[in-house]
This record gives C-alpha cells, structure tokens and sequence, in this order.
C-alpha cells in the first residue's frame, strides 16, 4: 500500500471513529459540549454517564446520588441554574458534596483551570448549561 493511500485510509478511519461523537456534540446547545467532558470526567462516577443517579459508586454512597435529569421536574417546571451552579461550586450544601466549609467542585476547577475566578465560572457555567440541556419531562422520557 503507498504511504498516500494508507494516510487516507487512516483519516477516512478516524473520521468515521468521530461521527458518532461529532454528532452527539452537534445536538447540544451552545456552551453544552464543555460542560458534557466536565460531567463525563467529575460526576458520572456517582451520577452515571446518563445523569441518572447510577454511577458506578452511587451504591457506596448514602444517600444515592440524584436522578439530575430531573432537576427541572423537581424545581416544579423551571430549571434553577443560579442554584445549580451554587450547588457545583459549593455555596449550597449537597447530600454527599461535604459542607459549606468545603467546595469540592468550585475548588477542584481552580486547580484545573488557571485558577480565575472567572474560569471556574466559566466550566460551572458550561456543567449547568450542560445539566439543562439533559432535563427529562418526566421520569419515563
């Protein structure tokens, strides 16, 4: 095979690896797709790659991890973005985040960030716009 021809073969190969993804990104709104990589990398252990409260340690953890495709539903219809952020970055206790005195995620994003104020807003940011994105209607969408 000549070495133009196996380039080829290489891009054509790893385009159709992409698709999938590419498309998957395409389907969010604006500021979703960043927000998606930080949940796949910060959250799913515990909330499921799904969102859904099934993570592959949420069966360690009391009490289990929300269904946060849910949000909405449980906010009676509007998502509240301001609470969900504050929830991320720590100001609001959650179940199973620690408390007030330690913002796991609002401190973890500063160290992965270049440690602004203003990037660990923009990943928060990103992670709800993100959580918005994947609200259910009711439990059985």
């Amino acid at each position: 095979m000549k070495q133009g021809s196996r380039l080829r073969s290489v891009v054509v190969a790893c385009a159709i690896a992409l698709t999938p993804v590419l498309t998957a990104s395409a389907q969010l709104p604006p500021g979703a797709v960043g927000g998606r990589t930080t949940f796949g990398t910060y959250c799913a252990s515990c909330h499921g790659s799904a969102a859904k409260g099934d993570g592959t340690l949420a069966g360690m953890m009391n009490p289990r991890p929300p269904d946060l495709t849910l949000i909405m539903k449980r906010a009676g219809g509007a998502f509240p973005a301001e609470r969900v952020a504050r929830t991320i970055d720590g100001r609001t206790p959650a179940k199973g985040h620690g408390n007030s005195e330690m913002p796991v995620w609002g401190d973890a994003f500063s160290r992965t960030t270049d440690g602004s104020d203003a990037a660990v807003q923009a990943r928060i940011a990103a992670l709800v716009r993100y959580l918005e994105s994947i609200q259910r209607r009711n439990a059985q969408d």
